[in-house]
């Protein structure tokens, strides 16, 4: 076995976000494909990648935004579905010690986000429901503006509102992971005031590298780090700032952000079906092991390889969900 390959597999792989819940609902495709291999992530290719914890996101469309709480809790019975109809191989976990027992017994584990904050419907009570039914993150938007706050592609609020306040104050209370990706910087800013753990952007990139309003300055990125989180990169080919992006742009953002933040805070945020285009060589999860191969060439060691492939990642998570 290569080293590379050996590293790969002996670590925690983690990857913060993917947007697979949208189509396993709708049922357009299921977690094991029956014929041929669509989107970017199922459970053989999660395998053959060595993906260890998958975050799959609760995805609230805009339109959806007057059902917002229902449309959550129709992705979370889909993905219970899933689960259910694959336990042999994979799992929900809701603590660090659950996804551990998973991968003890060879199981992919499996955890939850909303990705934007529409899904609260403007209550804070549904912040415990879905707390409740195993949700350990949360972004306050998606790129518009809500009820809580701005988003990267529309500022009406000039940054958080009382709301978005009040849910950043319960999350902190019940251990839920804050994720900033998506805010607009004004809203980014207030919401570290109020948080009082670390926080992450599960799915962003290095502004320095491509001047996206989805992606984070240096001073932003600092800020983060300084309170011990961490920054998922996304596999996303107009975020890398590159249109004929490949492994190695994705390999650039890394070790700018790790230059940047220090290798104790980079992590890994495919946004794998949520994307259109993937950069080459990184055309599914299973091509995830590139990674590792082009971190080690340029010159990572095994420890810094293994914490920015899930070490860091599973460190934020104990540390706020407390157990």
């Amino acid at each position: 076995m290569q080293t590379s390959e050996r590293i790969h597999f002996e670590a925690v792989v983690v990857d913060l976000h993917c947007d697979t819940l949208q189509d396993l609902q709708a049922g357009k495709r299921t977690l094991v494909p029956s014929g041929p291999q669509e989107g970017h992530i199922d459970l053989p290719r999660l395998k053959a990648g060595g993906v260890d914890v998958q975050v799959f996101a609760l995805y609230i469309a805009p339109e959806m935004a007057g059902r917002g709480y229902q449309r959550a809790v129709e992705l979370i019975e889909a993905f219970h579905r899933e689960i259910q109809h694959n336990r042999e191989a994979i799992g929900h976990a809701r603590t660090v010690e659950e996804i551990e027992s998973l991968l003890q017994q060879g199981k992919v584990a499996a955890v939850l986000a909303v990705e934007n904050g529409d899904a609260l419907e403007g209550r804070v009570e549904n912040l415990d429901h879905l707390y409740a039914q195993g949700v350990r993150m949360l972004s306050l938007t998606w790129n518009h503006a809500n009820a809580l706050a701005d988003g990267a592609r529309e500022q009406v609020h000039g940054g958080l509102t009382p709301l978005g306040k009040d849910v950043i104050e319960r999350m902190d209370e019940l251990g839920m992971v804050l994720d900033v990706s998506h805010l607009s910087e004004q809203a980014f800013w207030q919401a570290l005031e109020v948080a009082k753990g670390p926080v992450v952007a599960t799915h962003s990139n290095a502004a320095a590298l491509a001047p996206h309003p989805r992606n984070l300055t240096d001073e932003q990125l600092r800020a983060i780090a300084a309170r011990g989180g961490v920054v998922g990169v996304n596999f996303y080919p107009e975020f890398l700032g590159r249109g004929d992006a490949t492994v190695e742009s994705v390999l650039e953002h890394i070790t700018y952000m790790a230059r940047v933040m220090g290798v104790d805070h980079v992590a890994l945020g495919s946004d794998f079906d949520g994307i259109s285009k993937t950069p080459a060589g990184l055309e599914d999860v299973s091509k995830v092991p590139a990674i590792t191969r082009g971190l080690l060439a340029r010159g990572y060691t095994e420890e810094e390889v293994k914490k920015i492939l899930g070490r860091n990642a599973l460190r934020v998570f104990r540390e706020v969900w407390r157990h």
